[in-house]
This record gives structure tokens, sequence and C-alpha cells, in this order.
């Protein structure tokens, strides 16, 4: 049995090889007019060395707006013609009775009935038909004590943190639902309504599918292993046809200290970083966090977690079925079968990209038949070959998954996903966040956020981008359903085709071998992608985390999936210092694009133990007002004169 905690292998023919390979395919295809590669064919519109960006011929984009310049400000900008509406910030309040938010004075009771901290994925879930009124339903991924309270360095509430500090931070973590409404053009949040809710790291949590009650994830305080308090760094998400809201369990590592002498969880601890990576010391004052204490605790984050926005008396749901990984997103697509699959990323360098196909088919007019359809189907892992992209079934007693290699049951499989992945042969990637389908086209797009840590000898001498700093898109092409699907595309079958859509980085910096379609704007290069969604025209509009470049800002980018001008990015929005953006999700009109500002102000300083503090931030958006702290938060972009957003 491979090591659970052995790094995975290098792919026999490397990943950036065979994206090479793919583009030269592509741009044989379309003449090398649309799509071509910067070294190996000439330019993507500039050559390394070349001509200035301002040089390239314009593309012949569907998006017309007038692109924002790269930069960096201490608050956000837009593009000419749209504007901004701060909606949602941290510690605003969420249900009417709740406190008023006051800077460096929160605490526990408050923050469980307010708006949580870092917020990230959003989805808007509209009443009826009703285009202007909806829940908005918002990922809480991770907390800042120093931001959040005077007098503390990053290293200081690390290290000083008491039980009520964490039960404070416990309780900005998790998940937001709340009414809002459109009046007068603008966004308002109904905090008296009875939809309302605030989910944390506290809120008690069903376990389902088949790990459920298994002997791992049983512990003390749980001895049938079926309920679980709180959910943890939750990142991206997804919608299911039945409007209930996927929210992910990403980084839990963090929260868990200690080693187990447990030989087999300490095997698996170290192929997800539990104890090595703490960031949170939650486990001084919670022994639940503590490994040497409470050894299967950790099995028990690194979920899919189902949550029902329109009943509030549900518990939410982590689905085991899912698989337990650092997940980043989990989209659902109803096959042309009436099967439901959900595709997800796994954020972590040289990780693999999954899907669930669900045995049953969804029956929209019979809501107690989906209640379960996430609990029973197949988890699939990726491989990709030169020429597609091959899923691999994650099913006990099936190849390698078998008792003599630590898989007794289905339940070791799916908590131990990242050692099973690698045992069957995946394809390690840069990487893998947030994957989307295109509504338009019905075609897969799989976000590569970057990988540092790609070496020499994982690549061969032909490999552009042997330590990826930029990140990368890739194109799933599912194959036509069969005739009476009436052009549908299977998302259950077992080959897909695939080929790059773009890599990321600036063309003009020698070495970087960025590529995207040809007419590319001077600020048109955007790094490192993380987030997408798309419009109704299928267009792709791409949020970003960690630009490497210094100076600028992270922001949105957009541009078309098909046509002449595919892959030719253009800049919409850029945050203020220190944030990422994510979540991006449109109303259902089209009309409105919310986003999450997540981490304002945390700038390269944060990591230092002086750092950002409370008293010394990046910046101090959206407020602005001395001795208030930056406040991540939701933020609505409209088009100011009503027109069709994008143009």
């Amino acid at each position: 049995m491979q090591e659970p905690h052995a790094p995975p292998p290098p792919v026999p023919t490397p990943l950036a090889e065979l994206i090479e390979r793919a583009l030269t395919r592509r741009a044989a295809l379309q003449g090398l007019g649309a799509f071509v590669a910067l070294e190996a064919l000439g330019g993507c519109r500039v050559e390394a060395d070349g001509p200035a960006a301002g040089e390239a011929a314009p593309s012949a984009s569907s998006l017309t707006f007038a692109e924002l310049p790269h930069g960096s400000a201490a608050t956000h900008a837009v593009a000419a013609g749209y504007g901004v509406q701060v909606l949602l910030r941290w510690g605003d309040a969420v249900h009417a009775d709740a406190p008023e938010w006051k800077a460096g004075r929160c605490d526990p009771a408050g923050q469980a009935r307010q708006f949580g901290y870092n917020n990230d994925f959003i989805a808007f879930l509209a009443h009826g038909a009703d285009p202007d009124a909806g829940l908005l339903c918002v990922n809480h991924e991770y907390t800042r004590l120093c931001l959040m309270l005077p007098g503390l360095t990053a290293q200081q509430a690390f290290e000083r943190a008491s039980a009520e500090h964490c039960r404070l931070e416990q309780e900005a973590h998790g998940h937001t639902i709340v009414a809002v409404r459109r009046a007068g053009g603008s966004w308002q949040v109904e905090r008296a309504h009875a939809l309302n809710r605030r989910i944390s790291a506290r809120t008690p949590c069903r376990i389902s599918g088949p790990a459920a009650g298994h002997e791992r994830l049983r512990t003390r305080a749980d001895p049938e292993g079926r309920t679980v308090l709180g959910i943890l760094n939750n990142c991206s998400g997804g919608v299911t046809p039945w409007r209930t809201v996927l929210t992910c369990e990403e980084n839990f590592n963090w929260y868990f200290a200690g080693r187990t002498a447990d030989g087999r969880e300490a095997r698996n601890h170290a192929r997800y970083a539990v104890g090595a990576e703490l960031v949170y010391p939650w486990a001084r004052h919670e022994e639940r966090f503590d490994v040497a204490r409470e050894p299967r605790e950790a099995n028990r984050f690194g979920w899919v977690v189902e949550i029902d926005p329109f009943d509030p008396a549900a518990p939410p749901r982590k689905r085991t079925a899912l698989g337990r990984i650092k997940h980043e997103a989990a989209t659902c697509v109803v096959n042309h079968d009436g099967r439901v699959v959900v595709y997800m990323g796994d954020d972590d360098e040289f990780e693999f990209l999954y899907r669930f196909v669900s045995d049953a088919a969804w029956k929209p007019d019979d809501p107690a038949a989906n209640a379960e359809l996430l609990d029973h189907g197949t988890l699939y892992v990726a491989r990709f070959t030169e020429t597609e992209l091959v899923w691999l079934p994650l099913v006990q007693g099936q190849g390698p998954l078998t008792a003599a290699n630590g898989f007794a049951a289905q339940a070791d499989v799916l908590i131990e996903t990242r050692t099973a992945a690698t045992l069957v042969g995946a394809t390690p990637l840069d990487r893998p966040e947030d994957v989307e389908t295109c509504p338009v086209s019905g075609k897969v797009y799989a976000v590569l956020t970057n990988n540092v840590l790609r070496s020499a000898e994982q690549e061969d001498a032909a490999n552009p981008r042997e330590k990826n700093r930029h990140g990368h898109i890739l194109e799933l092409v599912p194959p036509l359903a069969a005739a009476e699907a009436a052009g549908a595309r299977d998302h259950a079958a077992a080959r897909f085709a695939w080929e790059p859509f773009l890599l990321a980085g600036d063309p003009r910096e020698k070495g970087v071998r960025a590529r995207y379609g040809a007419g590319l704007g001077e600020h048109g290069w955007l790094s490192c992608p993380d987030n997408l969604a798309f419009d109704a025209r299928g267009r792709m509009w791409i949020t970003t985390d960690g630009l490497p470049k210094s100076g600028l800002c992270d922001g949105v980018w957009a541009c078309d999936t098909s046509g002449p001008a595919a892959a030719v990015t253009r800049h919409f929005f850029r945050g203020p210092i220190g944030a990422e953006l994510a979540g991006p999700c449109f109303s259902p009109d089209g009309s409105t694009l919310f986003l999450s500002v997540q981490h304002p102000g945390e700038t390269d300083a944060a990591d230092g133990a002086a750092g950002i503090t409370f008293a010394q931030p990046g910046t101090r958006w959206p407020d602005f007002q001395d001795g208030v702290p930056p406040r991540p938060a939701v933020i609505a972009i409209t088009r100011l004169d009503g027109g069709p957003f994008g143009s």
C-alpha cells in the first residue's frame, strides 16, 4: 500500500506538455489566428520581447465596456458606466434584534447574529419569479483576529487568544442566509425576514451518506458518528437543482493541533497536513481540536455540506458520498438522463479534479425523492492523457482500492479520498479550484490557480510552466449525448475531450508563456484565476486571488468562450489592496453581479510577526473611518443606465 501521506507521483506525461500539444492542435484548427502559443508559435499577441501591448490588433469581443487599467489603490475601481454598492459588511446585522457592530468591541453572542468574516461563495435564490427579491447565501471562510480586535499582531493573536476569542472566531466562520430586495435601483437587506440565518463552526450538522456512523467518524462526544459541531473554512460551493446550497469545507487542517499515536489516522492526517499547518489555537480551549486527544474529529471535516435555505429548522448535512478533500467548489449539472453530476476541485498543489454522479435521477415534482440524492452515487477522479480526460471510479473493491490496501469499506475510500485517487492513477494538477459549466455550450471549465512547487524534475525540457506562478483554465468537453437528448452533453460519460482555454500571466514577461485569444488589450492579462461565473450569453467572468506582480491588485476579468474573441480577457473590476475577489454570482435577470471582497488590507506584511494590525491595516476599505478596520463585504455591481451587463 502506498503511504497515505506520500506526495502524488509526477504524471507520466506532464500536464504542461499536454497543454503545449493541445495548444498546437487548437491553433492549427483555427488557422493560427484566434489562439496561438507565445513562444511555440510566435506570440499570443506580442512576443516576450516584442512590440508594446498597445500595438495588438483589437479583438471582436462581445464585451464592449471600457477596459479598466491594472493598478493598486486603497479602494476599488470598476469599468466606466457601472456602479458599486457595498451591500453587506462583516458585522452588519443579519437579524433585526442583532446588536450594532462596534469597531474593536466584538463578542461571540453578537457575532452569532451578525454577518460573518471573510465572505466567499455567493448564491442568489430568487423568491419565485420575482428577480428583485431573493435569498443571498454567503460562505465565511476564515478569520483574522488581529484585524477584528485591537492590540494584537498576528503572532500575538495566536499566542494569547482566550476561549472567548476562539468563540468569536468560530461564530464568524460558516455561512449566512439573508433576504435581500431591490428597490429604487439598489439592493437592501431585509433584516426581519424569517429565513435569515447564521450557521457557524458551532452549529450542529448531520453526517449522511456511506461514511455516516462509521467508526472512523465516531468520537467521545458523538459515539454514533452522525452529528458534528460546525462547518469550517467554507470556500466556494454550488446550488442544487432543488434549490439547496452546497458549501465546501476547504483548509480544515488549519484548526487541528497535535499528533495521534494511531498509526493509520496519523498517515491519513499527514496526507491532509492535519497538525502540520496550525493556524488557529482553538485546541487550547476545546479538546476536539487536539488530535492527540480526539484523533477522529478531523475526519469529520473536509466535506461538501448541503444547507436548505428555505427551511431554518433543517440541520446542515455533510454529504460524505462526495468525498473528503479540501473542497473548493461543488457545481451541479442535471445530466440529459436526469442524474445529477457534481464537479469539484481539491485546492492544493498536485491534487485532483473530481466529479460525483448520482445513482437516481432528479425528480422536479417529487422533493422528497431528492432529499437523499447526493448520498447515493459514484465518485470519480480525473486522469488526463494527451487527447482525452478519463474519469476513474473511486469504488471500494475496484482496482487497488481493496482491504489489503487499507480500504475495507467505501467509507475508507471517502475518508481518505486523496490516497484513493493517488492509487488509481489520477493526474496531479496545479491547485484545482473552481469548476463551472457554461450554460450555453455545456462545456466545463476547471480553474487551476497556480503551483510554484512544480519542479523541473516533474516536467520535461519542453514544459513551459515549470514553476506555475500564474495558473490556467482548462476547457473540458463532455461528449454529445444520444440523439434523443437533442444535442445535450453527457456529463456522466467515462471520457471527455479537453484542451487549454487560457494560460494566465503577462505575455510580455519573458519565459511566462501566457496564452490568450488574439487581440488581448494592454490590461487584459490576469494571474491566479480562482472563481468563475457565466452570464446568460455564456461569457466567462473570472475572479483572481494572489496576483504576484508587485503593485497590482486582484480583480475581475471577463471574456467570450466561443467565437473570434474566445479567451480574450478584459479587465472589469479591481479590488482594494490586499483583497481577493470571490463568489461571482449574477442576479436572475443578469443585471447585477454580486461579488465577495475577501480579506481587504491583508498585504504581504501580514505574514510577518509584526504585520498588519487593527491599528495599521493595509486599507480601511470600505468604511474609511479612523479606528475602523477593513471589513470584508459583499458588493453589488450594476450598470448605471440599466443597459445590458458587459457592454
